[in-house]
């Protein structure tokens, strides 16, 4: 396999990848471009731009404005469903970050 084609072969596992254009991210989600739009400016998620402009999307990205839509569909304003999820990432976050400490620490114990 030429070199030149090892980065594509790569980018099918990639979840970061912006492979997704915004209309075929609408067909995906079963949503309308204003809504991915909706959530691009709430800052949920940041599309990467083409060198055309246009907005292209991952597959992180594609469930994050998912679950955004399951809210929405819910009765959850748009702009809440972002906070929201927002939210429950810094939070996963956090416990991510928790743990690994402790678990330095732990570690750091047993080698005392």
């Amino acid at each position: 396999m030429p070199a030149e084609n090892a980065p594509v072969a790569g980018n099918l596992d990639d979840d970061d990848h912006p492979s997704y254009t915004m209309g075929r991210a609408a067909d995906v989600l079963g949503t309308t471009a204003a809504f991915l739009r909706a959530v691009g400016e709430a800052g949920l998620i940041t599309p990467l731009r083409s060198e055309g402009g246009h907005r292209r999307y991952s597959r992180r990205q594609l469930r994050i404005a998912a679950r955004a839509r399951e809210m929405v569909d819910q009765g959850t304003p748009i702009e809440a469903a972002c906070r929201i999820i927002s939210l429950e990432n810094q939070l996963d976050d956090a416990l991510h970050l928790k743990r690994e400490m402790r678990r330095k620490l732990d570690q750091y114990g047993a080698d005392t």
